[in-house]
């Protein structure tokens, strides 16, 4: 099944610097993204229900941009990247997130997306 880049976007009440904290910080990760993180330089391993997932950290542009490659990732060229930018009129914070899936589970992984953030938005007390 052909694999697709989708990104869906949240406005996020906090500040860049505490959202890039949350988004770098394996204390931060384990409360709202996966059950457990370890860094090694840039590379991060990420565990959910017993299945250890590693990351490379490729790009870091502090409160900017972060851009993970999946060591087995499915399909070559694909990424986790996470975009923090302000809204030119509020100065709100915003969220860029870009991943990868199969065409058919692109509803269904923005849903997960929203889930996601909507604990992160908790964890931060926004």
């Amino acid at each position: 099944m052909k694999r697709v880049l989708f990104k869906i976007e949240f406005l996020v009440r906090t500040s860049p610097k505490i959202l890039y904290h949350f988004l770098t910080t394996p204390s931060c990760l384990v409360r709202w993204f996966c059950e457990d993180c370890d860094v090694s330089g840039i590379e991060f391993t990420f565990i959910w229900e017993g299945d250890e997932q590693k990351a490379i950290l490729t790009e870091d542009f502090e409160e900017e941009l972060l851009r993970f490659e999946w060591e087995d990732a499915p399909a070559p060229n694909e990424y986790l990247e996470f975009k923090i930018s302000q809204a030119p009129i509020t100065s709100e914070t915003v969220l860029t997130i870009t991943d990868f899936c199969e065409v058919k589970e692109v509803e269904d992984m923005k849903k997960l997306w929203t889930s996601q953030v909507k604990q992160l938005q908790q964890e931060m007390g926004c």
